[in-house]
């Protein structure tokens, strides 16, 4: 099955002032290219090339990371339309999510992934058929899917 990946997970593997997380989120996403079970949405996308330009410390340049945001392409995203806006609203209110996360967790039922890679939630949460995983709490490849 596939596994949503939020923008903190991308964003680990470019940030050298936390080596430990970004040793581990490398890890996830090079077995998520192994298995080729890795999705996103145009939203983390977004987030990922404006983090990496312009909030790292040790910043992309444009080219590397227009380069960085282009490979994920491959991982087919998400695009961000009516019915993924109507599925936050939902899943906003239900859970009392933040808006940006009622969009991932949208995004990722979209997707029809029944994990969600990310920090920014509660480890193991169900939420609406969708199980966060924290991937410094879970090593790559040990989820029963």
């Amino acid at each position: 099955m596939p596994i949503f990946v939020d923008t903190n997970v991308l964003v680990y593997r470019f940030d050298t002032t936390e080596p430990e997380k970004q040793a581990r989120c490398e890890d996830w996403l090079q077995w998520l290219w192994t298995q080729g079970t890795g999705r996103l949405s145009m939203q983390v996308l977004q987030e990922l090339y404006a983090t990496l330009t312009r909030k790292l410390p040790r910043a992309l340049n444009t080219t590397e990371a227009q380069t960085a945001t282009r490979a994920l392409f491959a991982w087919n995203p998400v695009v961000v339309e009516r019915s993924v806006i109507e599925g936050a609203w939902a899943n906003q209110e239900r859970f009392s999510l933040s808006w940006w996360d009622a969009l991932i967790v949208a995004a990722a039922q979209q997707a029809e992934c029944t994990h969600l890679l990310t920090e920014d939630l509660n480890h193991n949460q169900d939420i609406d058929g969708v199980r966060v995983i924290d991937p410094m709490q879970v090593e790559p490849g040990a989820l029963s899917l």
